[in-house]
């Protein structure tokens, strides 16, 4: 499984950029999204079952499951 950030929702901030293992996260026309071949979730990476971008988001449903 994969994430994706809903456009209309991210403010282009960047904090989750840097916390991606797998480099799936880039920006993108203002905003960023995730490389859904790539987004491993962070499985095998920090707190299992929390990826990282996760966390780091400040906007409520803006990483969603692809």
């Amino acid at each position: 499984m994969a994430l994706k950030i809903v456009r209309e929702l991210c403010t282009a901030c960047g904090d989750c950029e840097p916390l991606c293992p797998t480099q799936s996260i880039t920006a993108w026309k203002g905003v960023y999204r995730i490389d859904a071949n790539t987004c491993s979730e962070c499985e095998g990476d920090g707190e299992p079952g929390m990826p990282q971008c996760l966390d780091a988001c400040m906007e409520d449903d803006c990483i969603v499951p692809a």
